[in-house]
């Protein structure tokens, strides 16, 4: 099965910020694939970006309009309002399940980010392959501004994840968790549980697993991205996250309202903006919210400062296992899977 082409992608802008935690620096890695931003790999990107119908050279003045935000026409929400959180949340939940139960997944994937004055244009590509513990996946992106290249990889060849990051001129970082000994810390933590543990390694899945566990999901309208029926999704930041990010702020952090957009550090995501297909409940779009510039700023309606896509959708059909293996130099490699079984706990219900 094929799913829907993307248009053309928006210029973005993006200052990377310094987080405590490094759920934060996952989720930041996935969006922007270079500073930090959550689950990707480093490779060479077999897909070319798609030119862009809005200008590279930043707006005089302040930071670009988004295409978003002018292409944003207001569309009649089917679901009461009262019942837009329970709504949200569900359909977020059910498209990561749906990911887990798919036979195979084939996608090209591309992102756009603002780094400052710099444009940063990613392409690659995302397979996943198996049910269960036979479950493997791969991720690529390659991001590249006028002087610089930043390359991120993730592997699971069913023993181990692999993670690979290589940002710039900086050494190369290579990290590896150990599936066995993650499967059974769930294990003990939800006996007779078999569900993937893709989401607690890399990959889409543990994108869309992070999203849930950062953001609080409070609104959903349907509307279509070019022909393709979507629902639109909206999610914010939870107030325990933003205590947790912002000490200094914790109780004004849990206070509905107390903190604005415009009080985040430059970089920090206020908002999460998912395009999920109706049909499929594939996660087509996300796109990250917040007010670029440096601070004091103005507060004014948050805008995309990063958007990823999967494009080219292709589910239940045969993928190459030679995807999947992967066998790099162990020199600097990092262990990291006491830290992630120390830490582990259940998907938020």
């Amino acid at each position: 099965m094929t799913l829907h082409p993307f248009p053309k992608l928006p210029v973005l802008r993006f200052r990377g910020v310094e987080t405590r935690g490094h759920g934060f620096t996952a989720l930041l890695w996935l969006a922007v694939a270079v500073v930090a931003v959550c689950q990707s790999d480093g490779g060479s990107a077999e897909a070319q970006p798609a030119a862009s119908a809005i200008s590279d050279t930043p707006a005089q003045g302040g930071p670009a309009e988004s295409v978003y935000r002018k292409n944003a026409a207001a569309v009649p929400a089917a679901v009461p309002a009262a019942d837009q959180a329970a709504q949200a949340e569900r359909i977020v939940a059910a498209a990561l399940a749906a990911l887990g139960r798919a036979e195979s997944v084939s996608a090209r994937v591309r992102q756009r980010v603002r780094v400052d004055d710099r444009v940063l244009v990613g392409a690659g590509r995302y397979v996943q392959s198996g049910l269960g513990e036979d479950q493997r996946y791969r991720y690529e992106s390659s991001m590249k501004s006028d002087t610089e290249t930043f390359d991120l990889l993730e592997v699971c060849d069913g023993l181990f994840a692999w993670s690979y990051r290589r940002i710039g001129p900086q050494p190369p970082q290579l990290e590896r968790l150990d599936v066995r000994r993650i499967r059974e810390r769930l294990q003990q933590l939800k006996p007779g549980d078999d569900a993937p543990v893709s989401p607690y390694l890399g990959g889409v899945q543990r994108t869309l697993s992070l999203l849930r566990d950062w953001f609080r999901f409070v609104s959903v309208e349907p509307t279509a991205i070019d022909d393709l029926p979507v629902w639109r999704i909206e999610g914010r930041l939870s107030p325990e996250m933003l205590a947790s990010l912002l000490p200094a702020q914790k109780e004004a952090a849990m206070q509905a309202g107390g903190i604005t957009a415009a009080a985040l550090p430059d970089g920090m995501p206020w908002s999460v903006r998912l395009s999920i297909g109706k049909r499929d409940l594939f996660p087509f779009r996300i796109e990250w919210l917040a007010i670029p510039g440096r601070r004091p700023v103005a507060d004014r309606e948050p805008e995309p400062i990063a958007v990823l896509e999967l494009y080219e959708v292709r589910l239940g059909e045969p993928v190459d296992a030679a995807a999947f293996v992967y066998k790099p130099a162990i020199e600097g490699l990092i262990d990291l899977t006491d830290t992630r079984v120390q830490f582990l706990t259940p998907l938020r219900p």
